[in-house]
């Protein structure tokens, strides 16, 4: 099997089917969800039966269900908050790049500022001020997020603005969103690809993360961070309830990580070489 002209190594396939599997279960998994998400179907932290195969949650609700629905909720936010950052974040780079002067120094101050405050902390301010909806939750995150695409789309748009065939552009008049759709993105593809992976990564742990501390997701909306936390204290009981979302979050980090990791090894590999493995 070859992806992009190269083999996956053994590591990148198991990455790929982590995460195929993962958005088959966001993609079509409620329609086969034993009961609906919010549905009290037993006792507290009832045991796994052949009714619930992973027992109940902290009020009777069956927790496979749960996890088949948080799913869709946690992956499908931070796969919106990654499109937008990228939107916002490449957009603003690339036209910082290319026009430079007061343009490049406003926008790139305005991102100094956003990155200086601590970002769990910016979250926590717009989220208590607007609420924890989740359009409000996307934008916030995107927002956050685009701050380190605009750097890198910056830092790539600035070594490709210099090149030739970018000045020819500008000499035959085109203007500045045709260099940047034409001439620019496409040759700043394979490194934006890596970085979304990554950033993917962090919008879907930071989502977790603020769901745990109970701003992210709300009822009765299922997500993996809040049910961590919404069945924290069946630990105490030597049960298992908070660990089933635990580790869906860290293998589908674990599995988004190797393949970005091959997919930054072959974006380090002189052009034209080829890995078999």
């Amino acid at each position: 099997m070859t992806i992009f002209g190269h083999r996956p190594p053994l590591t990148a396939r198991i990455g790929l089917i982590v995460v195929a599997f993962y958005l088959l279960v966001a993609l079509i998994g409620p329609w086969f969800a034993p009961y609906a998400q919010s549905q009290s179907v037993g006792d507290t932290w009832a045991p796994s039966s052949a009714q619930m195969w992973l027992g109940a949650d902290q009020i009777g609700r069956d927790m496979l269900t749960r996890l088949i629905y948080g799913a869709r909720t946690t992956i499908g936010i931070a796969a919106a908050t990654t499109v937008l950052s990228f939107f916002i974040g490449i957009t603003l780079g690339f036209t910082a790049a290319v026009l430079a002067g007061w343009v490049d120094v406003v926008l790139s101050r305005l991102v100094d500022v956003i990155l200086s405050i601590p970002q769990l902390i910016l979250a926590l301010i717009i989220l208590g001020v607007f609420g924890s909806s989740i359009p409000v939750l996307i934008f916030t995150i995107a927002i956050i997020d685009s701050t380190k695409v605009f750097r890198l789309a910056r830092a790539l748009g600035m070594n490709l603005a210099v090149l030739d065939y970018v000045e020819v552009a500008r000499m035959r008049g085109e203007g500045l969103w045709w260099i940047i759709r034409s001439e620019i993105l496409p040759n700043a593809m394979a490194p934006l690809i890596s970085e979304f992976g990554l950033r993917f990564c962090f919008n879907f742990l930071f989502v977790a993360a603020l769901s745990f501390l109970g701003i992210g997701v709300q009822p009765p909306f299922a997500d993996w961070g809040g049910m961590v936390r919404e069945n924290s204290a069946a630990i105490n009981f030597g049960l298992f309830a908070p660990l089933y979302p635990a580790i869906a979050i860290a293998s589908l980090t674990v599995g988004v990580n190797l393949v970005v990791d091959w997919l930054l090894s072959i974006d380090a590999r002189p052009s034209g070489s080829q890995a078999e493995m």
